[in-house]
């Protein structure tokens, strides 16, 4: 059946993973309710954006890309950020490095008692991610089985996204993996099991040289979902404070049951502003007016971030000249994965090892001692990391004048549970105009100790004997390792991971930085809701694609118990 006009049931504004989640969750509901999805970009439809080992370079497509950067970020030596964003179906699932990582089942946890919503609890919240997913757990060659055995009863094996481990890895990935448990750091051979502390090869999504994107969802979805690109939301129309429609290009769509907002943490909060929803003092500066005076809106922006260290190997532990040096060897590679998804586009920059680790030297720092008691209790519990570390990071790909020999091997370290707060603002009464987006890195200074550690940290694991005998010199790295020069390339070299969150906080009714209920509800509106990384109110511990997939699978499930969807 399809829909009358402009009139839905349910319309979604955003193609990403939650927006997808959420609206294929719907519209497979027993009822069939009408639903529009709304996507301000395009449908992504080039086969071409599939490829595997090209992950790391769809990000610079400009029509992929809204290209926001950050304002220039004081303790990063006036440094503006690239702030990536996906544009088009798929959003940044599109776009992004293909890590599948679910994250700590302590981070669910802590999420359902903020909300006080076992919802959002690590046993549900498993349920959902193994709903989701079909998973890849094999590994072709017996060497490297020692880095990678999932449980089976840790994974789905139904779901539409489809994930696990590259068939073909580079041979020098065991070389850094090994590094690691050479400086006493243990394997995790599954670091979707619910705690992901250890070193191993990472579960990708891809899928037998294919790239897993949001768009994945939508396929075999029933015709009452319709799905409309090149519609850039402007504004929610309102009836008093209740969510009627959406405004975009000067058309509008209404819905009789409720508008989500699955733009993400930079453009959920965009819309809801220029609807008149967030904090009044703002609104007023750029005349628009004030319908739900929310100060939460915009605030408590939090991120990953990194910085990599770049080593110069010794040619004959890999062999990547003989294809990046090599253009017919790309060329041909390239026809061959247009024939059949396989070749060495499916191996180069495939399989990456990654792990997440704790410090004591961290915990024993006064910076963390100084810390709030509830945030130390939370650092310190069983299954939540404090940094991350990953290798065979092909930086070539965004630096491609400074390397003419690919004879290396990049690291790099990234922080978790950063304790700076940023916040995303307005800067125009224009829609098309972007928000201010300030994170504010490196401001804490517990941040600062922890980037410190974690660096000291990857140099040592860096210079372990097995590793280091085949190591010529370091290309990218700090001038020394003292904590000035340490810190000093923190500010310099800083990228963001873009795992933008919490800028629509969920919380619970009564907290005075939350903006949302454990719902999705918009605090003071009427069918009005958000389902995306901006209500999230833990910076999970993993690359947050994964995170984003769950949350709009939640929402469909409590949208669906709401209205009695799934009653015949």
């Amino acid at each position: 059946m399809g829909s009358t006009g402009n009139n839905y049931g349910f319309i979604i504004v955003g193609g990403g993973p939650a927006g997808c989640a959420l609206a294929a969750g719907l519209a497979k509901s027993a009822q069939r309710p009408q639903v529009l999805l709304l996507e301000a970009g395009g449908r992504n439809d080039d086969k071409a954006l599939r490829v595997d080992g090209k992950r790391w370079t769809t990000f610079m497509e400009g029509k992929l890309n809204w290209g926001y950067k950050t304002t220039p970020q004081e303790h990063c030596n006036g440094r503006e950020l690239d702030y990536s964003r996906g544009k088009g179906l798929g959003g940044s699932s599109a776009i992004n490095f293909g890590v599948y990582s679910v994250g700590a089942r302590d981070d669910y946890d802590e999420w359902a008692s903020a909300v006080d919503d076992d919802t959002f609890g690590w046993k549900e919240m498993q349920t959902r991610f193994k709903n989701l997913e079909t998973f890849n757990g094999g590994v072709t060659l017996p060497e490297n089985k020692k880095y990678a055995n999932s449980v089976a009863s840790d994974h789905g094996n139904s779901g539409d996204l489809r994930v696990g481990y590259a068939e073909d890895w580079e041979r020098d990935l065991s070389l850094s993996l090994d590094a690691f448990e050479a400086a006493g750091h243990k394997l995790n051979l599954d670091h979707n099991s619910g705690n992901p502390l250890g070193m191993a090869a990472t579960i990708n999504s891809a899928y037998k040289g294919k790239r897993t994107t949001a768009v994945d969802l939508l396929s075999g979805a029933p015709d009452n979902l319709v799905v409309v690109t090149d519609s850039p939301v402007q504004r929610i129309l309102l009836q008093g404070k209740k969510a009627v429609g959406v405004e975009t290009q000067g058309k509008q769509y209404f819905a009789s049951r409720d508008v989500i907002l699955s733009a993400g943490s930079l453009d959920t909060p965009k819309i809801l502003m220029h609807s008149g929803i967030g904090p009044a003092a703002d609104l007023e500066k750029f005349n628009i007016p004030v319908v739900n005076d929310l100060p939460a809106i915009g605030q408590g922006l939090r991120d990953h971030y990194f910085v990599p260290l770049i080593l110069a190997r010794k040619p004959e532990t890999n062999d990547r000249n003989s294809f990046f040096q090599d253009p017919a060897a790309m060329k041909a590679a390239m026809k061959q994965w247009e024939d059949d998804n396989t070749g060495l586009w499916t191996r180069y920059g495939c399989q990456v090892g990654s792990g997440w680790f704790k410090s004591d030297r961290i915990t024993s720092s006064p910076e963390f001692k100084a810390l709030p008691a509830s945030v130390r209790e939370f650092m310190n519990r069983e299954t939540i990391p404090h940094y991350e570390m990953v290798t065979h990071l092909p930086i070539h790909y965004m630096l491609p004048d400074m390397f003419k020999d690919y004879s290396y091997v990049g690291l790099a370290a990234f922080l978790m549970n950063e304790q700076s707060r940023g916040e995303v603002r307005l800067q125009s009464s224009d829609p098309e105009v972007p928000l201010l987006f300030d994170p504010r890195f490196l401001e804490d200074p517990f941040d600062r100790r922890a980037c410190i550690e974690i660096y000291r940290h990857l140099l040592e694991v860096s210079r372990q004997e097995s590793f280091a005998k085949d190591t010529i010199s370091t290309l990218i790295g700090p001038a020394s390792d003292s904590d000035e020069d340490i810190l000093e390339f923190w500010k310099n070299f800083l990228s963001s991971s873009w795992h933008m969150t919490g800028t629509v906080k969920m919380g619970k009714v009564d907290a005075n930085d939350a903006a949302v209920d454990s719902h999705f509800c918009v605090r003071g509106m009427e069918n009005l809701r958000v389902a995306d990384m901006s209500v999230v109110p833990v910076l999970t511990n993993n690359h947050t694609q994964a995170t984003a997939y769950v949350t709009g699978v939640t929402c469909a499930e409590v949208l669906i118990k709401r209205y009695g969807l799934n009653e015949q």
